[in-house]
């Protein structure tokens, strides 16, 4: 969950970085007993994946974008870069991530070279409404958890659809507003509601079209993020390795998971996965 506003809001980094965050990942992973000259791609899934249904979204998504070997994919807000690792292991993908919190970008590419991946995952500080590529450059774009931090969507996806191939997917896992208002704060991705910019779905789908985005696939995700939710915050659910939860969302993370979770059961927000195209 990466991401800023006005266009990004200054708010962004310092709400998510922390300092030194690298070598407290890897302390975490040495307290969980952990080899850390020795790290294997799945000694990170307790923590890399910063959304909802951590890793197992991640894969769901890839399924439904129908990813293929050797794919060119960016993934836009990348955090640490648990999704960009896990395209590149379990789908053969070349990844490009990016994200605008400086220390996430460093804490992933030293966790990304611990495992053996730099030759197939580069991350790099940068920002989703100005992208740093040359336009029709990925096959892919991937998003997961990063419009609820931006205010101008439409300058995000046209920015997506800017550096896509022609027929290429934009693939998405998005919280949006669900039908009972506000939500509880803090959250992950935002300290008050001044930090979130949750939309409806049927706003997220009318921008994606003014876009020039093509629907291929849409999901809802709600009912599997509402089971993922009710599971302890220490068992694997929401979460996993405490300490580096403590250093990625804040000493408050099981507030902000709490709230998840309620914001769920009471409909105060949605889960959906979905597939646009450029063509």
């Amino acid at each position: 969950m990466s991401g800023n506003s006005k266009p990004y809001d200054t708010s962004g980094p310092s709400h998510y970085g922390r300092p030194q965050l690298g070598d407290v990942l890897l302390d975490a992973l040495t307290a969980a007993g952990k080899d850390i000259n020795n790290l294997a791609p799945s000694d990170l899934a307790p923590f890399e994946h910063l959304h909802v249904r951590g890793r197992a979204a991640t894969r769901d998504l890839a399924r439904l974008a129908g990813l293929r070997p050797g794919e060119r994919v960016l993934c836009d807000g990348c955090g640490i870069g648990g999704p960009a690792r896990t395209l590149a292991v379990d789908y053969d993908c070349h990844v490009t991530g990016v994200d605008i919190t400086e220390s996430y970008v460093d804490a992933g590419r030293a966790l990304t070279e611990r495992v053996g991946l730099d030759d197939a995952v580069s991350l790099h500080t940068g920002n989703a409404l100005d992208l740093p590529y040359e336009g029709r450059s990925f096959d892919v774009v991937w998003m997961q958890h990063v419009g609820m931090n931006i205010a101008d969507k439409g300058r995000l996806y046209r920015e997506a659809r800017r550096v896509l191939r022609t027929g290429g997917k934009l693939a998405l896992h998005e919280i949006v507003a669900g039908s009972v208002s506000p939500p509880h704060y803090p959250t992950p991705w935002a300290s008050d509601p001044s930090f979130s910019f949750l939309v409806s779905l049927d706003h997220m789908k009318a921008t994606l079209v003014d876009c020039g985005l093509a629907q291929v696939d849409w999901q809802d995700d709600t009912p599997n993020s509402i089971e993922w939710a009710r599971r302890p915050v220490d068992s694997g659910g929401p979460g996993g390795l405490p300490d580096s939860l403590d250093a990625l969302l804040g000493s408050d993370y099981r507030e902000r998971l709490e709230n998840v979770r309620r914001n769920l059961i009471e409909g105060r927000i949605e889960v959906v996965q979905a597939v646009y195209s450029t063509a």
